[in-house]
C-alpha cells in the first residue's frame, strides 16, 4: 500500500527529493538544520526550534534508524500562506523508509530573520507542526530574559499569608523579546505555561519555580519564591467527610476485569478541605487528585484520608477489592457460507426464482446478528431464506458477527434469474428493500412483502418523493392502501397503520421534511442504525443529541451504513462542547465505500479518510490548518472564512454534493466551494472507482468523526434529501 500512496503524495505535492533556493549575495557560513520523524503521528521526534538567517541545509529523516517501523510517510512543509510567518521559502519534503533515498532528504535554502511555521500535511496528522525562530547572522541574541516573581495577600504576625497567596511573575527581554513563561510548584513539579497569577490556598509551604524563555530560544536560570499559608482564625473543629467508590468491569462474583478504578470524594461544611490523600495497601500517603486506577491482578486495599483547613483530619477509612485478568477474547469470525437453490435452464440461469440460504458458525462467543445486501443495497438483517424474483443478473452479499464484536468479511454469491415464460422484472417507483414498512421515520413493522406486481410495499408508498403538499401524499398513500387491500395484499389493521404512520410522517408539510430524510432524530431508535468503528466512542444524551468522545478516545468513525448516497444534500447541526482547552475537532465523511469489505484497508476508519472526503469542523485558532468548511487534504478554508461563532453554540451545516462539487454552508452562509476534478488522491484507481482523472467516488456513505476524549464535538437533527 505504501509505494502506491508515496507515488500518489509525490504527485499531489510536485515534489523532487530537494527543494532549492538560491541567494542573491554572497554565502554567509551554511549551517544545517534537521528534523526527524519516527511512527508517532502526534508530533516529529525531533525538530530544531532556532536558527541564523542565512544559507541553511535542511536535513529530513524518516527512516528506520529515526525509529520508522511502520512504513509510515511524513512530510515537512513550510507554510507560506499565512501572513503571521515568514513567506519566503516553499519547502515541501516527502520522506519514506522505503524511497530511493532511504527517507533521508536534503534541501538548500535562505532563511531570512523572523518566524517560519512547518507542517505535516498528510490527512490526519495535521497536528505536526512547529515554528522555527530565525534571528539575524552573526548578530544573534544570546541573552537570556529577566524574570522576577511578586507574592501577594495578606500575612499574619509572622509573615504567612493567611488563607491563600497569589503569585505573579513578570520578565523582560532587550533582544528578541519574550517568547513564554513557565511555572512549576514544588521542587520536582512539572513546567506549565504561566497565563494568571497562581493562586494557592492550601495551608502549608510553598515553592514556586519560574523561568522565562525568549524567542531566539534562549532560556533563563530558574528561580525561586517560597512561602507558607496557614488557615484564617476558626472555630472549626469538625473533621471532612469522606468515601470511596469501587468501579469497573465486573464479573458474576464481583471481581474486576482487568482494571478497578478507585474514586475518593471528600468536603469540608467549616473551614474548608486543605489536602486529601491516598495509601496502596500499606504504601506511603499520596495526594489525591485523579481516580485511582488499579491494574495488576490480586486483593487490594486502598487507603484514604483528609484533613480540612483548620488542622482537623478525617479518620482513616478503606475500601477493598480484587482484580482478575479478563477471560480470553474472542477473536476469531464466525464462519459463513451461502447456497443458491432453484429449477435452472439450459444456460444455468435460475427459472423464475432463486432462493439464497445464508448459515453461519461461531465456536467462541456465538453468533450475533446475519446480515445480506442484494445487488449493492445496504446490508438489512437476514432471518430467513432470501427470495430473489426479478428478472436479471443479481449478486447477494452476506456477512455476520458474533457476540464479541468479530465481523467474517463480506463474501458473495452471483447468479441469473431468467423469465422462464414468466413476467419481466417490475418498474418499481422506489427502491426498497427494507424488512417491514418504514413511512418517513415511522416503522409501521408491517412485513415488507412483495405484492402481486411484484414491488414491495415500501416501493409503492413513494416516501422519497419530494411531495408538493401533505394532503396530496395521503391521498396516494390511501389510492395504493386502497388497491392493496382490495387485492388482499393487506388487512385492514395493516390498511390503518400504513395511513396512521403515512399523517404521522409530516412527509409534505412546509418547512418540515422538505423532501429530507431522517438519519438522527435524537431517539435510540435512529441512533441504533449508526455503527461505529476504530477508536473512541459516540454518546447519545437524553436531550436528543448525540456527543464524540464521551468514553474513550482515539481516531473512530461513526457512520450509517443503510444506504449509498450520490448526490444529495445533507443538513444537520453541531456544536462545540470541547473543556476549555480541548480541540473541538470532528468531521463529516462522505461518499466513501463500504468500509468492512475494502480489499485494500484493514482498519476500517481509514476507509472514509482514504476514499472519501472529510468535511472538517474544527475552530480552534491553532492545532490543525484546515478549518470549518474545509475538504480536509484538498481545499482549506482558513479561520477567518470559517464563520466562527461562540464554543456552545449550535451550528447550521448543509453540504451539498453534485457530480464532483461540494457546496458547504454554515448558518445559511457559503463558506466553501470545491470541485474535485483532477489531482489529488492518495491511492490509485481502482476497478470501482470513477475514472483516472484523480476524482473521488460518485456515490458512498455518510459518517461522522471522532478524534478523542478532549475533541468533543455535539450532532443533532440530522438528515439528507438525493438531488
Amino acid at each position: 500500500m505504501w509505494p502506491a500512496l508515496l507515488a500518489a503524495l509525490a504527485l499531489v505535492l510536485g515534489l523532487t527529493s530537494a527543494a532549492t533556493a538560491r541567494p542573491d549575495g554572497p554565502r554567509t557560513a551554511q549551517q544545517t538544520l534537521t528534523w526527524t520523524a519516527d511512527n508517532d503521528i502526534a508530533k516529529y521526534r525531533s525538530a530544531p526550534t532556532t536558527a541564523v538567517a542565512g544559507s541553511t541545509t535542511i536535513v529530513f529523516e524518516n527512516s528506520e534508524a529515526t525509529g520508522n517501523t511502520t512504513g509510515m510517510p511524513h512530510t515537512l512543509t513550510f507554510d507560506v500562506s499565512d501572513p503571521e510567518y515568514n513567506n519566503d521559502v516553499p519547502l515541501n519534503i516527502l520522506a519514506n523508509p522505503a524511497d530511493d533515498k532511504g527517507g533521508k532528504h536534503t534541501a538548500e535554502v535562505t532563511l531570512s530573520p523572523g518566524r517560519y511555521r512547518y507542517y505535516c500535511t498528510i490527512p490526519g496528522h495535521g497536528s505536526m507542526q512547529g515554528v522555527l525562530v530565525v534571528t539575524e547572522g552573526g548578530g544573534e541574541d544570546t541573552t537570556a530574559p529577566e524574570a522576577k516573581a511578586d507574592v501577594e495577600g495578606a500575612t499574619n504576625s509572622g509573615g504567612a499569608y493567611v488563607g491563600s497567596a497569589k503569585v505573579s511573575v513578570t520578565a523582560t527581554d532587550q533582544g528578541s523579546g519574550v517568547d513564554r513563561i513557565e511555572y512549576a510548584v514544588g521542587t520536582d513539579g512539572a513546567w506549565q505555561p504561566y497565563t494568571a497569577p497562581v493562586v494557592v490556598d492550601t495551608v502549608g509551604t510553598h515553592r514556586i519555580r519560574y523561568r522565562a524563555t525568549d524567542k531566539a530560544g534562549n532560556v533563563a536560570a530558574e528561580k525561586a519564591v517560597d512561602f507558607e499559608v496557614v488557615a484564617p482564625p476558626t472555630d472549626d473543629r469538625t473533621p471532612p467527610e469522606t468515601s470511596a467508590t469501587v468501579t469497573g468491569e465486573q464479573n458474576g462474583s464481583g471481581q474486576y476485569l482487568g482494571m478497578a478504578t478507585v474514586t475518593v470524594s471528600a468536603s469540608d461544611a467549616g473551614s474548608g478541605l486543605n489536602k486529601v490523600e491516598y495509601a496502596l495497601g500499606d504504601g506511603a500517603w499520596t495526594a489525591y487528585t485523579a481516580p485511582v486506577m488499579v491494574h495488576a491482578v490480586g486483593a487490594h486495599k486502598v487507603r484514604y484520608r483528609a484533613t480540612d483547613k483548620a488542622g482537623n483530619a478525617a479518620a482513616e477509612k478503606t475500601v477493598e477489592f480484587t482484580v482478575v485478568d479478563p477471560p480470553v477474547e474472542d477473536r476469531t469470525p464466525p464462519e459463513t457460507s451461502a447456497k443458491v437453490e432453484g429449477d435452472k435452464n439450459a444456460d444455468g440461469a435460475y427459472i423464475g426464482r432463486a432462493k439464497v440460504t445464508v448459515s453461519a458458525t461461531d465456536a467462541g462467543s456465538g453468533v450475533d446478528k446475519v446480515e445480506y445486501s442484494l445487488d449493492g443495497g445496504p446490508y438489512v438483517a437476514y432471518a430467513a431464506p432470501v427470495v430473489v424474483d426479478r428478472v436479471g443478473r443479481h449478486t447477494v452479499a452476506y456477512r455476520a458477527s458474533d457476540k464479541a464484536g468479530n465481523t467474517a468479511p463480506a463474501k458473495s454469491v452471483a447468479f441469473t434469474v431468467d423469465e422462464g415464460g414468466g413476467v419481466p422484472g417490475p418498474d418499481c417507483p422506489e427502491y426498497d428493500e427494507r424488512l417491514t414498512v418504514v413511512v418517513g421515520t415511522v416503522d409501521t413493522g408491517i412485513p415488507n412483502r412483495v405484492t402481486d406486481n411484484r414491488c414491495r410495499i415500501g416501493e409503492l408508498i413513494e416516501d422519497e418523493k419530494d411531495w408538493s403538499s401533505h394532503a396530496l401524499f395521503l391521498k396516494h398513500v390511501k389510492t395504493v392502501t386502497d388497491r392493496l387491500k382490495r387485492a388482499g395484499e393487506i388487512d385492514k389493521r395493516e390498511y390503518n397503520k400504513i395511513n396512521k404512520a403515512a399523517k404521522e410522517s409530516g412527509i409534505g408539510k412546509p418547512g418540515q421534511t422538505e423532501g429530507y430524510r431522517t438519519l438522527f432524530d435524537g431517539t435510540r431508535k435512529t441512533f441504533s442504525k449508526w455503527q461505529h468503528v476504530g477508536g473512541g466512542s459516540f454518546g447519545l444524551n437524553a436531550d436528543g443529541t448525540m456527543t464524540s468522545g464521551t468514553t474513550k478516545g482515539g481516531l473512530g468513525m461513526l457512520w450509517f451504513p443503510e444506504r449509498k448516497y450520490g448526490d444529495f444534500s445533507l443538513k444537520l447541526q453541531w456544536r462545540d462542547d470541547a473543556p476549555s482547552d480541548g480541540n473541538a475537532n470532528s468531521g463529516v465523511f462522505v461518499r466513501f465505500p463500504q468500509v468492512h469489505d475494502h480489499p485494500e484497508e484493514s482498519r476500517p476508519e481509514w476507509v472514509a479518510i482514504k476514499y472519501g472526503h472529510e468535511i472538517q469542523v474544527l475552530d480552534r485558532p491553532d492545532g490543525d490548518m484546515y478549518k470549518t468548511g474545509s475538504v480536509y487534504g484538498f481545499d482549506r478554508v482558513g479561520l477567518a472564512g470559517a464563520g466562527v461563532t461562540p464554543k456552545g453554540t449550535w451550528n447550521d451545516y448543509e453540504i451539498r454534493v453534485v457530480d464532483q462539487h461540494y457546496s458547504i454552508h454554515r448558518n445559511g452562509v457559503l463558506i466553501n466551494e470545491f470541485d474535485n476534478t483532477g489531482g489529488r488522491v492518495f491511492e490509485p484507481p481502482r476497478g470501482d472507482d470513477p475514472g483516472t482523472d484523480g476524482r473521488r467516488f460518485a456515490s458512498g456513505y455518510i459518517g461522522l468523526q471522532v478524534h478523542g476524549t478532549t475533541d468533543v464535538v455535539s450532532y443533532r437533527d440530522i438528515r439528507i434529501k438525493e438531488l
